[in-house]
């Protein structure tokens, strides 16, 4: 179909003497108009214009005024019969009544999608686009139906005097099915190389016609009447004196009637069926403009000229359904139209409560339409991804739990605003997680409620979320433990781009000036902001909509944590889908990373954040060896000096050491990871309980001293062990400290009186906390 060209207005008669002119406001505006027979076709109005654009109107008649509503917005001046159509992000046939002079007089208008455009070929992708999601959501939802292992001949039928509201979401999943461009090849394959039976044909035929005789014209040859006598000459007279001069004849003939054709005849006249019915429906709820009329009169019309083909004509009423025909099953075609058949078979009894947002009331709510859409390709992709096909969970299919049993049908358990989940375990190069796909889970908000899941301010609710966390621990506990991670998708349908380079200081003021005024261009960004910031635990935030590129911002060195935005667009769907498809195997390649800076960081902020809360106010150095002193994580070693010569041994210019016994006999000093760190000494003598003798330990580690070596050290007194552990002191740090004195009797696992001697190793933290003297 050749592009359709706009047209600078459009003026059409209401009624005699009453016409309504529209024009387009901004070069962006325009307006298209089609036939009646593609409007009827696509079950459109036939003025067509696109959705967030703003268009002007004018009545011939100042008597008669557009009554006002979400989209239409009248003059001040109500008799100048002028007003503005504004339809945001309202997608489908809009409604609108010109009133006046006691008349109601509706008209229709087709508001165009604009997010999947291409070329400014804004009707076809908008069809094209529009309908692969419905049948991309018909089909998955068929699919999971087929999937949870529930008989396939439930005894749900419409009922369409009763299910009104579900009659035109059944019909759309149906005209899904049987509107596809496979069906109709399936059916022209069909007629063109049909499946045929050969059948005996019985006729009258001229004996000299007859070239080999079986044995039923043999019979004929001696029981027919009407007979020649042969000449005695004859080679047969001697056998037969006279033969008949026209005997019976079967030949073999092919024919269309048999039991897949009788199926493919059937299939099409319940379809028929249905549309018939869903008229009737339609006609009493609707005027004869509405979207849904149109679309079941066009498709009836359809299925009657498929059947109108000669093709049908000697094919009769089936008796049986051959189901398990080798031809249905196999051959191409027939195949097509029996995976039709099952497929209608659900369809028209599926029920999708959350479907009441895209089907209502000839809206097509296409944004809407792509939340759900992209739910189901996340749901495949995450399904594939992390092999969850195979789990079972609970006992049951990992796909029972979106399906439901109603009175009234089977129910898709996929609705906006509630939370739905795909979970499982799988193992991943050695290493076991746990998987959970959500939708519009909600994560409450709580500034109180820390360790435990939710948003730091106000609850949120992500359209999509994926939480993985290590096996073998229940989701609460990794919660607390900072164990799981949450990465969040959002659909925008409303976004065209996704521009994150940087600004100017004008752009930046233009920003702020447009902020002022209502006019909010970094909101969805900033959404994504609060996605990964707010809500605990999570390693990403990512946008999803109908572009046609991809941006990725990295947090630090690390693919998590991140922001970013994801192109995908119905009408670019394979290569869309990969690149997310790339991204979340980087995703799982990090994910199985045990020694990823954020697992590293996540298991700290739970270290800290588990210990009881401290204050120091002390003035301490800021910075220790160039790196920042942390109190918490900075260790001191607490030990005894025998004596004042002792201790100048200790401090002497020559050895700055202090020397602790090991080996293995009694009094040894053990070691352990916080010996090794410990940056500081603090020394006490005997009875010196308060001490303000600290001192920072060199960076050349420990060293190990032999009885010998400290005697040719000359140490005070002679040695009692065998082997020592020699600290190196760099300098007296009291001065940093303030001259604090600390109380050592105060500190955990100090030994008063005789075993005041025993070494112990604190934080800075606890002994900042036994200060008593600041001098």
């Amino acid at each position: 179909m050749p592009k359709r060209k706009p047209i600078e207005h459009i003026k059409f008669e209401l009624k005699l003497g009453l016409s309504l002119t529209i024009y387009p406001i901004g070069n962006n505006a325009k307006i298209y108009e089609i036939d009646n027979s593609e409007a009827d076709e696509f079950g459109e109005a036939t003025i067509q214009i696109l959705e967030g654009r703003r268009y002007e109107y004018e009545l011939s008649n100042s008597d008669y005024q557009v009554e006002e509503t979400k989209e239409c917005i009248p003059s001040r001046n109500k008799k100048s019969g002028r007003g503005t159509i504004s339809p945001g992000n309202y997608v489908g046939t809009l409604e609108l009544k010109v009133i006046g002079q006691g008349e109601i007089i509706p008209f229709y208008l087709e508001v165009l999608a604009t997010k999947f455009n291409s070329n400014n070929d804004f009707d076809e992708s908008y069809r094209h686009n529009y309908r692969s999601m419905i049948e991309s959501i018909t089909e998955k939802c068929t699919e999971l139906l087929m999937q949870t292992n529930s008989p396939v001949n439930q005894n749900f039928e419409p009922d369409f005097n009763k299910d009104n509201k579900t009659i035109y979401q059944r019909f759309t999943f149906v005209r899904s099915i049987i509107s596809s461009i496979e069906f109709e090849e399936s059916l022209l394959k069909i007629i063109s190389s049909p499946k045929q039976n050969w059948i005996s044909k019985e006729e009258t035929a001229d004996i000299r016609s007859i070239k080999r005789f079986s044995n039923r014209n043999v019979k004929s040859l001696i029981k027919g009447t009407n007979r020649i006598p042969l000449g005695s000459n004859h080679p047969m007279f001697n056998t037969l004196e006279s033969v008949p001069f026209r005997i019976t004849d079967y030949k073999q003939t092919p024919s269309l009637d048999n039991a897949e054709n009788r199926f493919i005849k059937h299939a099409l006249k319940t379809y028929l069926s249905f549309c018939e019915k869903c008229i009737v429906v339609f006609k009493a709820n609707s005027t004869k403009e509405s979207k849904d009329l149109k679309e079941a009169v066009f498709l009836r019309n359809k299925l009657e000229g498929f059947l109108s083909h000669s093709f049908f004509k000697e094919i009769s009423r089936p008796t049986t359904l051959k189901l398990n025909s080798p031809t249905l099953q196999r051959k191409s075609g027939y195949r097509e139209i029996l995976k039709s058949w099952l497929m209608y078979d659900l369809a028209a009894k599926l029920i999708w409560k959350g479907g009441e947002d895209v089907y209502g009331a000839g809206k097509r709510d296409i944004a809407t339409l792509y939340e759900y859409w992209l739910f189901f390709i996340l749901y495949d992709l995450f399904k594939d991804k992390f092999n969850l096909t195979s789990l079972e969970q609970e006992g049951k299919s990992s796909y029972k739990h979106l399906i439901e049993k109603t009175r009234n049908g089977l129910n898709i358990i996929v609705k906006s605003g509630q939370h739905t989940a795909l979970s499982g375990k799988v193992l991943i190069d050695n290493r076991e997680l746990n998987i959970k796909y959500s939708f519009n889970r909600t994560f409450s908000g709580s500034k109180d409620s820390y360790p435990k899941e939710g948003s730091w301010t106000t609850a949120m609710r992500p359209d999509y979320t994926l939480s993985v966390w290590p096996s073998g621990v229940t989701e609460p506990v990794t919660e607390e433990q900072e164990l799981i991670l949450h990465i969040h998708f959002d659909a925008k349908y409303k976004v065209n781009y996704f521009n994150i380079e940087s600004k100017n200081k004008e752009e930046l003021d233009k920003i702020k000036k447009e902020e002022r005024s209502g006019i909010y261009k970094n909101a969805d960004l900033l959404k994504m902001h609060a996605y990964k910031d707010a809500i605990r635990r999570t390693g990403g935030a990512y946008i999803l909509y109908p572009g046609d590129s991809q941006t990725i911002f990295k947090g630090f060195h690390e693919l998590i944590p991140g922001l970013g935005a994801f192109s995908l667009n119905p009408a670019n769907q394979e290569k869309d889908i990969a690149s997310l498809s790339n991204f979340i195997d980087e995703v799982i390649k990090h994910l199985i990373n045990r020694a990823s800076q954020r697992e590293n960081i996540a298991h700290k902020t739970y270290k800290i954040h588990d210990e009881e809360l401290k204050e120091v106010h002390e003035p301490i150095p800021e910075y220790l060896c160039e790196e920042k002193l942390i109190p918490s994580e900075t260790y001191v070693l607490i030990a005894y000096y025998k004596s004042k010569e002792q201790l100048e041994w200790i401090l002497n210019s020559k050895n700055r050491k202090y020397n602790f016994r090991t080996g293995i006999k009694r009094g040894r000093f053990p070691i352990t990871e916080n010996e090794v760190r410990a940056k500081y000494i603090v020394l006490h003598g005997p009875n010196e309980t308060t001490t303000s003798k600290i001192y920072e330990l060199d960076n050349e580690g420990i060293l190990i001293y032999s009885k010998q070596n400290l005697i040719d050290k000359n140490y005070p007194t002679i040695p009692k062990g065998d082997l020592y552990l020699m600290y190196g002191i760099k300098e007296d740090v009291s001065t940093k400290f303030n001259q604090i004195s600390f109380n050592l009797t105060k500190l955990n696992n100090f030994k008063n009186f005789r075993n005041s001697s025993i070494p112990i190793t604190v934080t800075l933290t606890e002994l900042l906390d036994k200060k008593v003297i600041v001098n």
